[in-house]
């Protein structure tokens, strides 16, 4: 039942009815559109890297636990934290970073090397007909013959030192470089070659401009699988006659039954090619940044 108190209305008297209550808009200040996209990039990077940390953590999760539990034996496979004290060990007394030096040092030197010789020439074999008509036949004959079954033939050559290891590691990162340059020069667009001239590139200005940055995606990938075979190479040649490095390192701790050591030189290695493909991503991203150029919704 309603409690309203009925209205005296006299004779000729208008009513008028009291207006309903409007009701109130608040108006919120809206939050700055740098702002937002800093919250969202800032949440896809924590994405980013939240999975792959879980992912490791899962790994040396099984690595400490299947010894601890009689999974696997102990002895061969110490648990994660024992490798983790001998690499600390190792590192605390200075050898760690002997090895580190030497093989950092034929690493870095063997793939320059490969690197300075395997981008011209790729260039020159995926522009120049008469270039590629006189060198592919040698270089598929050298492309299919395994880096590692010609590690005899460069040690009687060029000797048991330094050389033979630098120029092991040269051959076996020039054709990753050599085959991504070719690929990416020949699958430039040709409507964009078609464009530059008719604008009236040079030559030069053509390669600086046009085929290069529409290759260097294909290129920075031999570049990454190179910078990976370097390190595997590596490794394989430090075991033999070497008196320093991290193959050497390996090779001797599994000798003298030294396995935690082994596996520490092992991490170092992974942890080496790491940093060998975080570095080449990031200049690839800087170099080619024009692919990925952000646009405004």
């Amino acid at each position: 039942m309603s409690s309203a108190v009925p209205l005296l209305v006299r004779p000729g008297e208008v009513t008028v009815e009291p207006a309903a209550p409007r009701a109130v808009a608040i108006h919120r200040p809206a939050l700055p559109a740098g702002l937002v996209r800093a919250a969202r990039t800032g949440a896809t990077t924590l994405a980013r890297v939240t999975k792959p940390l879980l992912a490791f953590v899962l790994l040396l999760g099984a690595w400490e636990l299947a010894p601890r539990l009689g999974l696997v034996d102990e002895v061969f496979l110490p648990p994660f934290s024992v490798v983790i004290q001998a690499f600390a060990e190792l590192a605390a007394n200075g050898q760690l970073g002997e090895h580190v030096s030497a093989s950092l040092t034929r690493s870095v030197t063997g793939f320059s090397i490969a690197l300075v010789i395997a981008v011209p020439v790729g260039i020159a074999i995926a522009w120049y007909k008469p270039v590629s008509d006189f060198l592919n036949p040698v270089l598929e004959l050298f492309r299919n013959t395994a880096a590692l079954a010609l590690l005899p033939v460069f040690v009687l050559i060029l000797g048991i030192g330094e050389t033979s290891k630098i120029a092991l590691i040269g051959y076996a990162t020039f054709f990753p470089i050599l085959l991504n340059t070719i690929t990416g020069v020949r699958t430039v667009d040709p409507l964009l070659v078609k464009s530059a001239v008719s604008l009236g590139f040079s030559p030069l200005r053509l390669f600086q401009k046009v085929i290069l940055p529409a290759a260097i995606p294909s290129i920075f990938t031999g570049i990454r699988m190179a910078a990976a075979g370097s390190i595997l190479v590596l490794i394989a040649a430090e075991m033999v006659g070497a008196r320093a490095g991290l193959g050497y390192l390996i090779t001797a701790a599994q000798q003298n039954f030294q396995i935690p050591q082994m596996y520490a030189g092992i991490v170092a290695i992974s942890l080496i090619g790491l940093g060998f493909n975080f570095a080449l991503v990031a200049l690839e991203r800087r170099l080619s940044r024009w692919r990925t150029a952000p646009t405004d919704a």
